[in-house]
């Protein structure tokens, strides 16, 4: 029998975008009256109003899930309605994974046709792989052959996903040489091939900051239709990008409501913006930059992890001793520079701004 707290027990963690966002896709389709490429499940219209935001004519509020230039959004959705991919390049925590998501659950209703690159991805998790107990006993035959995401999105025409693409070895890369530009997957051990039907597409993410990079190559790069993600361009953008993925992120944990702490959310991503920028927001102070990124998503994490302080060993509201061993861990992370440049910018910065004392030492207190 099921129950409320066995439904509340199983449910995921985190729901695929298409789980979670499904009354806001259900509303854009019943009003969506515009043309759709083939097997989308909304134009590419309301897919752009999925990722923007906006209201319905019967009073929906479809919620943003990307903030920042709308122009960019309506680029990467209408290269997925061409023959071209669609590569998504930025620094850590533009938002890449996240837009990428949305997207292929917006036109595909499906987004977890998902390859993860990493340094140790093989050619067989974009091409296909083998049941071997099969193949064994029965030798090669359709039976025995286990389709990667990509070849399940040729077959159907859906959009397959490519995370982190510049982590994947460069051979194994170029494994979409042939998929993106023929729009045909090989199989030669059965003398037969996998052609992609109307609808499919890929969207693959990169950034080129990172350790551990591979280059695409020139032939690879011309199969994509780059599209850059910027880190946001204001402070407010900022904090209401924090603001909201913490928010919905709490909901799941149980943590405290999002605007008890907006005051420490807006003080850590104004130490996240000086430090990776190289000065004060008044454009008075030079400080050094640390050697990690400081990306709108580790300020999301710093928040969120201050939040569950708040909620288990505090009283629920959102307070500088909360954040303030998150912010340490993310600054330094070169334990003899990266502490140089935190000390100096506490001292120099943050002990003389007003209204920050009880930031400055909360901050100093873990800092040993």
């Amino acid at each position: 029998m099921t129950t409320p707290e066995n439904e509340q027990r199983n449910q995921a963690l985190r729901p695929h975008a298409e789980d979670a966002f499904a009354h806001e896709l259900k509303a854009l389709a019943a009003a969506d009256d515009r043309p759709r490429p083939a097997r989308w499940k909304l134009s590419p219209w309301a897919v752009a109003t999925y990722l923007l935001g906006g209201t319905l004519d019967d009073g929906t509020v479809i919620t943003p899930k990307y903030i920042g230039p709308r122009r960019i959004v309506e680029v990467a959705v209408t290269t997925l309605a061409t023959d071209r991919a669609l590569l998504l390049l930025g620094v850590p925590g533009t938002a890449k994974t996240w837009v990428s998501e949305h997207l292929a659950a917006a036109v595909s209703g499906d987004s977890t046709l998902l390859v993860q690159g990493t340094a140790g991805t093989p050619e067989e998790a974009i091409r296909y792989g083998w049941n071997y107990a099969r193949l064994l006993a029965h030798g090669p035959s359709r039976e025995a052959l286990v389709p990667s995401p990509v070849m399940r999105a040729m077959a159907d025409g859906m959009t397959a996903r490519v995370e982190e693409l510049t982590r994947i070895p460069a051979d194994v890369q170029d494994t979409l040489i042939t998929v993106l530009s023929e729009k045909t997957l090989p199989i030669p051990e059965l003398g037969e091939e996998v052609q992609a039907v109307g609808g499919f597409n890929l969207i693959a993410t990169a950034n080129d900051r990172d350790r551990g990079v591979n280059e695409l190559s020139s032939a690879l790069r011309r199969r994509f239709n780059t599209v850059v993600l910027p880190l946001p361009a204001t402070a407010d953008a900022e904090v209401d990008i924090v603001a909201r993925r913490v928010d919905q992120m709490g909901r799941a944990l149980d943590l405290p409501a999002v605007p008890e702490g907006l005051e420490e959310i807006r003080r850590v991503v104004t130490v996240f913006r000086e430090l990776r920028g190289g000065v004060t927001d008044d454009g008075r102070t030079k400080v050094k930059s640390p050697s990690g990124t400081l990306s709108t998503a580790e300020a999301i994490s710093v928040v969120t992890g201050g939040l569950a302080l708040a909620a288990h060993f505090g009283d629920g509201v959102l307070r500088p001793s909360d954040v303030a061993a998150g912010i340490l861990g993310a600054v330094v992370r070169d334990p003899a520079a990266d502490k140089v440049v935190w000390q100096e910018y506490l001292e120099a910065v943050v002990r003389e701004r007003d209204g920050w004392k009880d930031f400055y030492r909360a901050c100093r207190e873990v800092t040993v």
